[in-house]
This record gives structure tokens, sequence and C-alpha cells, in this order.
């Protein structure tokens, strides 16, 4: 019941509120090792206007999700950020992380990115902190998929870190 409840707890945030101001400020990211592609392919998800402001927070400039004339920059600024606020290690060895894209509505973004290739792992650590340069109250739900076995965790800021045996 609890990992249903991390389940579903960010996406009735992400899609409960209008692209007004919102009183929670939380995101989730799921890891999914696939055994076909022998990756880990990783889906973020996040309110658009908060990850407009981490954007412009960070590079100093503003960026807007749903205007087209953005959206190199926003590919080019998605790409840099997530490699500082993401980072995946596997068997102890850290894992190149590929950005691949992202898309958009109206209240929240989903950004895809997928690692390099490997065997199935027996531990992976993961340090997620998207949007922590903007909010002290920043949660992230994550979860970690791997042989199907899932594994969900609640990082409240400034919790990063996560570790799982498999």
């Amino acid at each position: 019941m609890k990992n249903l409840w991390l389940f579903l707890l960010p996406l009735f945030f992400l899609f409960s509120f209008s692209k007004a101001k919102h009183p929670y400020h939380v995101g989730s990211v799921e890891i999914n090792y696939n055994a076909r592609s022998k990756s880990f392919e990783i889906t973020g998800r996040f309110f658009l206007d908060d990850l407009e402001n981490g954007l412009g927070k960070k590079y100093g400039s503003s960026f807007h999700f749903n205007d087209e004339k953005y959206k190199a920059r926003l590919n080019e600024a998605l790409e840099k950020y997530c490699a500082e606020y993401l980072k995946l290690k596997a068997d102890g060895k850290f894992l190149k992380i590929n950005y691949v894209g992202y898309e958009e509505d109206s209240e929240s973004v989903n950004i895809y990115l997928e690692s390099e290739t490997l065997a199935a792992p027996k531990k992976v650590e993961a340090a997620v902190s998207f949007l922590y340069n903007l909010f002290d109250d920043q949660i992230n739900i994550v979860h970690l998929i791997v042989n199907g076995e899932r594994k969900s965790e609640k990082l409240t800021y400034p919790n990063r870190y996560l570790y799982r045996q498999y």
C-alpha cells in the first residue's frame, strides 16, 4: 500500500493544480532497468513552472515551455541540468547518462534519459536533487525498478541519496 501511495502522490500533485502557484514542490523520477536494452530508462516528471524557474535560476535567463522558439535552449539547458542533478552508479561504477529529450503539457514536463549499457546490476546508487537549487522543501519521489522489483523512496531536501541491493 505504501508503494501505491508513493506512486500516486506525485501524480496527484502534478495534475491537480493549475499553472498558478501550487503549495507543494514535488517531482517524481522513475529509474527502470530494461533487460532487453541492458540500460536504465529514466523519466523525470516535474511541474512546468517549477522547472522553468529552476532552469532560470541556474542559468540566469528565462525559459518557457510550450513556446517552440525556446525548444533548442530548453534541450541544451535540460541536458546540462540533468547531468548535474542526477547521478547513477551500478555495482560501484558511475554510469554515463544520456539526455534523450522532453515532453510537456500545460502543467508538467517529462524528461527522458537513458544510461549506458550494463549487465543487470546487483547494487544501485542514485543521487537525485532535481529542483533543490530552487526549493528547500522540494520532494522527489524516486522509483527504482530492476528485474521487475520496484523500490520507491521519498527524498526530501537536502536528502538526495538512494541505495538499493537486488
